[in-house]
């Protein structure tokens, strides 16, 4: 179970959790897309409906609805499911502040839902990947306490490492009080252009301070990733032969965040020191 996580905007978390997600399915996996954002914009590439008032994880968190009562297919791509979010969930911050166990409701929604497909005897999700809102509230330390894992998106670009400290510091923070399993086990490079001096220094950089959790593959800028979207799909389905799916499809097989995981958990440095570069072509 994956949490995809960066307080800072822009860097590619929802396009990350669909593309990986439909890259996971495509390969004959059965994969659950959590759409804890309340812009919802994972459900609308998703083609997953989504305006107001459709059963959504909202009502999951604040009102104890069943996972299993909003969770929808996703038509274009077999074997992937979402929990679409909707505007409701904007307020739910507010909300979960006088809730007890405020920042177990997900996880407690996720384990049952978890429990009755086994009592029913139906297909288990192999990968649970929950997207975040670019912030550090309490929707998303209901995704860190909920999750086993971290993928963090960096942008290849200035500023690409601001931030990223204190949202160490945090998931330090949820290891010791509230989920001593979570981790950062991943972290992906996007909006990579390889043309310029300034994403490959960033790139080198990241790997400097993280050469395990990086994954080798980066995401190109693409305009095909950013089109996929309007039409509700994912790029795998709008433009399987675009570079970002021939990525995202040569890495499910090649790296271990897209199989079985064996290696134990990494041991989280946080790190006061990371410099940012000035900007250079």
């Amino acid at each position: 179970m994956f949490t995809i996580a960066n307080q800072k905007g822009g860097v590619g978390k929802t396009t990350t959790t669909v593309n990986v997600a439909a890259a996971l399915a495509t390969g004959g996996l059965n994969v659950l897309v959590i759409d804890n954002d309340p812009q919802g914009n994972a459900s609308t590439a998703l083609g997953i409906d989504h305006h107001s008032g459709v059963p959504s994880i909202y009502d999951v968190i604040i009102d104890d609805v069943p996972l299993g009562d909003v969770i929808r297919p996703c038509e274009s791509v077999p074997g992937l499911y979402c929990a679409p979010a909707t505007i409701d969930l904007s307020g739910a911050e507010i909300e979960l502040v006088s809730m007890v166990a405020r920042e177990n409701r997900l996880r407690n929604a996720i384990r049952e839902h978890f429990e009755w497909r086994e009592r029913e005897g139906l297909e288990r999700f192999d990968y649970v990947l929950i997207d975040c809102p670019p912030s550090l509230g309490l929707l998303t330390i209901n995704a860190f306490v909920a999750a086993r894992e971290v993928l963090i998106p960096i942008q290849c670009e200035y500023y690409a490492l601001e931030g990223l400290t204190q949202l160490l510091k945090n998931i330090e923070l949820i290891r010791g009080h509230l989920n001593p399993d979570l981790h950062v086990s991943t972290i992906l490079l996007t909006m990579f252009d390889g043309r310029t001096n300034l994403a490959r220094e960033v790139a080198e950089e990241v790997r400097s301070h993280f050469p395990d959790e990086t994954l080798e593959a980066t995401i190109p800028r693409s305009v095909r990733i950013s089109e996929a979207p309007s039409y509700g799909q994912t790029v795998i389905t709008y433009d399987a032969g675009s570079s970002g799916s021939l990525v995202l499809r040569r890495s499910r097989s090649r790296h271990p965040l897209f199989l079985t995981r064996s290696r134990p958990p990494l041991t989280l440095t946080v790190r006061t020191d990371i410099p940012v570069r000035s900007p250079r072509d």
